[in-house]
């Protein structure tokens, strides 16, 4: 058996605007003019000379229940237009109250640009519930609403409904309206949840526009604030996360001097797909390491410091050379999101009495040194391989590189060396590297100084932001 409709009321502009129905069958407007609603709100208008009118009756579905809905047919015998007019746009209130005298009475209230409000009235939650559209803006709870009043002797919620009503409905606007008296009441509303609070034989439409426009204004500012601080929350959140994924380096017991620098090419980020380690192992061997995997974005972070880890515990675990380049593809080859992803390594390891290394490229620019009485220059890189994850059955030669006795070596990606040089084309490349370290070197310029300026100046030269990730990673001695 279908649901009764809830009441509905239209409330007019305030000067001669025009009218709506106070019920489902049609009325008069101003010049003569027919209106119909439906439970939904909606208007039907025509201007006519004579008209005959007729009531139709249709059932829809709404969830498990039934509801009937009427609706006026209007046909024009004198008219010149056939057309009927559409909804009218503007704010819709929904009231919330038990009135069956009918002494609540909602005055007539335009919004801003002076169009009607749109009014639908629930008896109880359940028809709240069922008219609470994504068209309405403003909710005016009736705090003397039967339920909302607990018994204060018994030491009930006397707010429950509204909180009800909050709960209901997080994303609107909600109106407390309370008798003169019980202004105190009206306070706890607002503290509550509820944007404002209106006594109820003080309503006009002046009074009743003005807060149903402030409440809605005030609903939107609390929504974007709460959005913009859960944004804040998030952010420092992914700074300390991403924070903790950057590495410690561990050498413990080494005279090795280390400095490293980081830009991730993304915005406002910590992370990008670049990625760097070093560790001593107790052999008193220091292995160092930097990277890049392929792409920009979270996903390459993430599986940078994947590397990252695995490479720190292969090495503890007394793996280097092709060995643990070999087995790097594999995790390469279980976690990437695509068979076309791959990364570039470079890996070294310095001897106990730091005069030799052991270096392996894989699809890496060769690492830089510089000593005392010798300019900086590049590590030999004729018997690098590819990089991990482009053949299945590479290999990566282990070279033996002879160090000296004090000396530099600085560890790069190919974001130090791929920004462009002036407005043209032109990278800085290998080449162009190599000599600005020389002069920043002849400055006197060492560990996270040398770091800082090299970035500044590629960064300088590129003519703003570098759009790919940059680690850098110095060892001296």
């Amino acid at each position: 058996m279908p649901v009764p409709v809830p009441r509905q009321r239209a409330i007019p502009a305030a000067e001669g605007g025009q009218g709506r129905a106070a019920s489902t069958t049609p009325s008069a407007g101003p010049a003569g003019r027919t209106t119909a609603h439906d439970t939904t709100g909606r208007t039907a208008a025509k201007d006519h000379g004579t008209t005959i009118s007729g009531t139709r009756t249709t059932t829809r579905a709404l969830g498990t229940t039934d509801v009937t809905e009427n609706t006026t047919d209007t046909m024009a015998t004198e008219d010149t237009s056939s057309q009927t007019a559409g909804p009218t746009t503007g704010l819709t209130l929904l009231v919330i109250e038990d009135d069956p005298t009918g002494s609540l009475t909602v005055p007539e209230v335009p919004d801003a640009a002076g169009k009607p409000i749109r009014v639908r009235t629930a008896r109880n939650l359940t028809e709240a519930e069922r008219l609470l559209t994504h068209d309405v803006n403003c909710i005016l709870l009736d705090l003397a609403l039967p339920g909302a009043k607990a018994d204060r002797d018994g030491g009930g919620d006397e707010l429950e409904t509204l909180r009800h009503v909050l709960r209901l409905a997080p994303r609107h606007a909600v109106l407390a309206l309370t008798a003169s008296g019980d202004a105190e009441r009206g306070a706890e509303a607002v503290r509550v949840g509820a944007q404002d609070y209106l006594f109820r034989d003080e309503l006009d439409g002046r009074l009743l526009g003005r807060a149903i426009r402030y409440a809605v204004e005030r609903k939107r500012g609390d929504v974007a604030q709460r959005k913009l601080t859960e944004s804040r929350l998030r952010a420092q959140e992914n700074v300390r996360l991403e924070r903790g994924l950057l590495p410690t380096p561990l050498l413990e017991g080494s005279s090795l001097r280390f400095a490293s620098g980081y830009r991730p090419g993304r915005s406002r980020a910590l992370l990008g797909g670049d990625f760097y380690d070093t560790v001593r192992t107790p052999d008193g061997t220091v292995h160092a390491m930097i990277g890049d995997v392929c792409g920009h974005g979270p996903d390459a972070a993430a599986l940078g410091v994947q590397l990252r880890i695995a490479w720190r515990a292969l090495t503890f675990a007394g793996l280097c050379g092709d060995e643990l380049l070999s087995t790097l593809q594999r995790v390469l080859e279980h976690e990437r999101s695509d068979d076309e992803i791959f990364a570039t390594l470079c890996t070294v390891d310095i001897a106990p009495d730091g005069r030799r290394a052991g270096l392996c490229l894989a699809g890496h620019p060769s690492p830089l040194i510089a000593s005392p009485g010798r300019p900086a220059t590049l590590l030999p890189y004729e018997n690098s391989g590819p990089a991990l994850g482009l053949l299945p059955k590479a290999r990566w030669p282990r070279m033996q590189v002879e160090l000296g006795p004090s000396w530099n070596l600085m560890l790069y990606t190919d974001g130090l060396i791929e920004g462009r040089i002036g407005q043209g084309n032109q990278r800085l490349g290998q080449e162009g590297m190599v000599e600005m370290i020389r002069r920043q070197q002849a400055q006197g310029l060492r560990g996270e100084e040398l770091l800082e300026a090299a970035m500044n100046e590629v960064r300088e030269l590129n003519g703003g932001e570098l759009t790919d990730d940059v680690a850098v990673l110095l060892l001296d001695r």
